[in-house]
């Protein structure tokens, strides 16, 4: 007696299931919270800032929607949602400070400053997906804060003070004193986003590291 062959594979037979697909990241939740935190840093430029010196350059809301928006949502969606928000604004909608709009925004003492935001927002959010899931709540506010701060010295007064010497002609030093002027209410509106930052993952558990279903 002959063995049997064993058939051939059919090329209509159906395959073998195989891994499930893992969790999209830009599911429809996603998007609509990139959209909302864009619209949260539109109006947050539209609340009047304080003028400070001659340099043009005033204090506005913007960094801390940005910090809140990186420590809620994370890097990616964070930045997403900067991103969107430049967008229009460059398109022409009148929504950086002072109502101001277009690119002729980039030839301000203002431009280093708004290049950093997302940045900023990146990398304040890497840091906050990591505190999220290394440590407990009760530790998450000061540590919210020290990324923030970091990132806020790294990602935006840096920049800044570039684009003063770039734009304004100024000198490293004097661009630098200018730059001054915008740490005590950049740390305390960090503060705030931390602390806020902290109410948002309390009232919203998982809106930044998924749990497992």
């Amino acid at each position: 007696m002959s063995n049997p062959t064993t058939p051939a594979p059919s090329p209509h037979r159906p395959a073998e299931p195989g891994p499930r697909p893992a969790r999209r990241t830009w599911d429809a939740r996603s998007l609509a919270l990139v959209s909302v935190f864009a619209a949260f840093i539109a109006v947050s430029a539209i609340v009047p800032g304080i003028p400070v010196g001659s340099f043009g350059v005033p204090i506005t809301l913007q960094t801390f929607a940005i910090m809140l928006t990186g420590l809620a949502l994370g890097g990616a969606r964070a930045a997403a949602a900067v991103a969107l928000y430049l967008v229009l604004a460059f398109a022409g909608l009148p929504i950086f400070s002072g109502g101001r709009a277009g690119l002729q925004v980039m030839a301000s003492g203002s431009a280093g400053y708004i290049v950093g935001f997302v940045l900023a927002a990146f990398l304040v959010g890497i840091a906050a997906e990591q505190i999220i899931k290394r440590l407990p709540a009760k530790r998450r506010a000061l540590w919210f804060f020290l990324a923030a701060a970091v990132v806020t010295v790294i990602a935006s007064h840096l920049p800044g003070v570039l684009g003063m010497m770039l734009n304004l002609k100024l000198s490293w030093q004097a661009a630098f004193a200018a730059d001054l002027v915008f740490y005590p209410g950049d740390l305390l509106k960090d503060a705030v986003a931390a602390i806020a930052a902290v109410a948002v993952h309390r009232a919203f558990p998982d809106v930044l590291v998924r749990r497992v279903k």
